[in-house]
Protein backbone atom coordinates (compact mmCIF):
# COMPACT_ATOMS: atom_id res chain seq x y z
CA UNK A 1 0.00 0.00 0.00
CA UNK A 2 1.65 3.13 -1.40
CA UNK A 3 0.51 6.59 0.44
CA UNK A 4 -0.01 8.52 -2.70
CA UNK A 5 3.63 10.36 -3.18
CA UNK A 6 6.58 10.73 -1.33
CA UNK A 7 6.16 14.50 -0.26
CA UNK A 8 2.73 13.84 1.43
CA UNK A 9 3.18 15.72 4.76
CA UNK A 10 6.10 13.83 5.58
CA UNK A 11 8.95 16.25 6.89
CA UNK A 12 11.65 13.64 6.97
CA UNK A 13 11.92 11.24 3.94
CA UNK A 14 13.93 7.73 4.52
CA UNK A 15 15.61 6.52 1.20
CA UNK A 16 17.71 3.18 2.66
CA UNK A 17 20.57 2.29 0.33
CA UNK A 18 21.19 -0.86 -0.90
CA UNK A 19 23.72 -1.85 2.36
CA UNK A 20 21.27 -0.41 4.78
CA UNK A 21 18.08 -2.64 3.31
CA UNK A 22 20.47 -5.49 3.39
CA UNK A 23 21.41 -4.97 6.98
CA UNK A 24 18.07 -4.29 8.02
CA UNK A 25 16.56 -7.66 6.42
CA UNK A 26 19.14 -9.30 8.22
CA UNK A 27 18.60 -8.18 11.27
CA UNK A 28 14.94 -8.57 11.08
CA UNK A 29 14.87 -12.16 9.67
CA UNK A 30 17.49 -13.64 12.31
CA UNK A 31 15.91 -12.03 15.45
CA UNK A 32 19.07 -11.84 17.49
CA UNK A 33 18.38 -8.22 18.27
CA UNK A 34 16.37 -6.38 21.20
CA UNK A 35 12.81 -6.37 20.35
CA UNK A 36 12.56 -2.52 19.85
CA UNK A 37 15.47 -3.12 17.44
CA UNK A 38 13.96 -5.29 15.15
CA UNK A 39 10.94 -3.32 15.31
CA UNK A 40 12.87 -0.13 14.32
CA UNK A 41 14.10 -2.05 11.64
CA UNK A 42 10.42 -3.17 10.38
CA UNK A 43 9.73 0.40 10.31
CA UNK A 44 12.65 1.76 8.35
CA UNK A 45 11.87 -0.86 5.78
CA UNK A 46 8.73 -0.18 5.44
CA UNK A 47 8.68 4.02 5.13
CA UNK A 48 11.44 3.53 2.72
CA UNK A 49 10.91 6.11 -0.14
CA UNK A 50 12.86 3.83 -2.25
CA UNK A 51 10.39 0.78 -0.92
CA UNK A 52 6.95 0.05 0.11
CA UNK A 53 6.36 3.48 1.41
CA UNK A 54 3.83 2.86 3.44
CA UNK A 55 2.47 5.72 5.64
CA UNK A 56 2.88 6.69 9.34
CA UNK A 57 -0.27 5.65 9.98
CA UNK A 58 -0.37 2.38 7.94
CA UNK A 59 3.09 1.26 10.14
CA UNK A 60 1.95 2.10 13.33
CA UNK A 61 -0.96 0.18 12.63
CA UNK A 62 1.32 -3.15 10.99
CA UNK A 63 3.39 -2.98 13.82
CA UNK A 64 0.86 -2.02 16.74
CA UNK A 65 3.24 0.77 17.91
CA UNK A 66 2.22 4.32 18.37
CA UNK A 67 2.41 7.00 15.19
CA UNK A 68 5.54 8.79 17.63
CA UNK A 69 7.17 5.42 17.25
CA UNK A 70 7.09 5.62 13.28
CA UNK A 71 8.19 9.73 13.16
CA UNK A 72 10.20 9.23 15.82
CA UNK A 73 12.39 6.75 13.94
CA UNK A 74 11.92 8.40 10.69
CA UNK A 75 13.76 11.40 12.12
CA UNK A 76 16.76 10.20 14.08
CA UNK A 77 16.92 8.25 10.65
CA UNK A 78 16.88 11.33 8.51
CA UNK A 79 19.04 13.38 11.26
CA UNK A 80 21.54 10.90 12.67
CA UNK A 81 21.77 7.98 10.58
CA UNK A 82 21.09 4.26 10.95
CA UNK A 83 22.27 3.07 13.43
CA UNK A 84 20.60 5.81 15.48
CA UNK A 85 17.63 5.09 14.12
CA UNK A 86 17.90 1.34 15.53
CA UNK A 87 18.13 2.48 18.97
CA UNK A 88 16.30 4.00 21.46
CA UNK A 89 16.29 8.03 22.24
CA UNK A 90 18.89 8.68 25.25
CA UNK A 91 17.64 10.43 27.87
CA UNK A 92 19.58 13.62 27.69
CA UNK A 93 19.26 13.75 31.66
CA UNK A 94 17.70 10.99 33.97
CA UNK A 95 13.69 12.13 34.70
CA UNK A 96 14.69 11.90 38.08
CA UNK A 97 17.55 12.95 40.23
CA UNK A 98 19.38 10.36 42.22
CA UNK A 99 18.09 10.07 45.70
CA UNK A 100 21.44 8.50 47.40
CA UNK A 101 24.42 9.30 45.46
CA UNK A 102 27.57 7.53 46.51
CA UNK A 103 28.38 9.21 49.91
CA UNK A 104 24.42 8.57 50.67
CA UNK A 105 24.89 5.20 49.64
CA UNK A 106 28.12 4.73 51.28
CA UNK A 107 26.40 5.80 54.99
CA UNK A 108 23.84 3.67 54.14
CA UNK A 109 25.70 0.64 53.64
CA UNK A 110 27.34 1.85 56.69
CA UNK A 111 24.51 1.83 58.57
CA UNK A 112 23.48 -1.48 57.67
CA UNK A 113 26.27 -3.04 58.93
CA UNK A 114 26.51 -1.62 62.29
CA UNK A 115 24.61 -3.02 64.87
CA UNK A 116 20.47 -2.63 64.85
CA UNK A 117 18.85 -0.27 67.43
CA UNK A 118 18.51 -1.80 70.96
CA UNK A 119 15.46 -3.10 70.87
CA UNK A 120 15.36 -4.55 67.40
CA UNK A 121 16.88 -7.97 66.33
CA UNK A 122 18.29 -6.76 62.83
CA UNK A 123 17.59 -3.99 60.39
CA UNK A 124 14.47 -3.87 58.95
CA UNK A 125 14.08 -1.75 55.23
CA UNK A 126 11.71 0.50 57.19
CA UNK A 127 14.14 0.88 60.16
CA UNK A 128 17.16 1.83 57.54
CA UNK A 129 15.08 4.35 55.73
CA UNK A 130 13.68 5.95 59.03
CA UNK A 131 16.79 6.45 60.01
CA UNK A 132 18.42 7.86 57.14
CA UNK A 133 15.58 10.94 57.47
CA UNK A 134 16.60 11.04 60.82
CA UNK A 135 20.04 11.25 60.63
CA UNK A 136 19.27 14.04 58.00
CA UNK A 137 20.80 12.11 55.27
CA UNK A 138 18.44 12.59 53.02
CA UNK A 139 15.21 14.50 53.55
CA UNK A 140 12.55 11.65 52.85
CA UNK A 141 13.05 7.95 51.39
CA UNK A 142 11.41 5.06 50.98
CA UNK A 143 11.96 1.39 51.78
CA UNK A 144 11.93 0.83 48.47
CA UNK A 145 15.06 2.65 47.44
CA UNK A 146 16.82 1.48 50.38
CA UNK A 147 16.11 -2.30 48.91
CA UNK A 148 16.97 -1.15 45.46
CA UNK A 149 20.44 0.27 46.76
CA UNK A 150 20.86 -2.54 48.81
CA UNK A 151 20.26 -5.02 46.31
CA UNK A 152 22.87 -3.40 44.03
CA UNK A 153 25.50 -4.01 46.57
CA UNK A 154 24.58 -7.75 47.53
CA UNK A 155 27.74 -9.43 46.51
CA UNK A 156 29.57 -7.55 49.56
CA UNK A 157 30.56 -9.78 51.81
CA UNK A 158 31.35 -7.47 54.74
CA UNK A 159 28.44 -7.80 56.78
CA UNK A 160 25.15 -9.57 57.49
CA UNK A 161 22.31 -9.69 55.69
CA UNK A 162 19.19 -7.01 56.62
CA UNK A 163 15.56 -7.70 56.24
Amino acid sequence: MRDGGIGMNKKYIVRLTDDERQKLIHLTKTGKAAAYKIKHAHILLQVDANGPNWSDDHVAQAFRCHGNTVRNTRQRYVEHGLEAALRRKQQVRPSRQRLLDGAKEARLIALRCSQPPTGTAKWTLKLLADTLVTLNVVETISYETVRQTLKKTRSSRTCTSAG
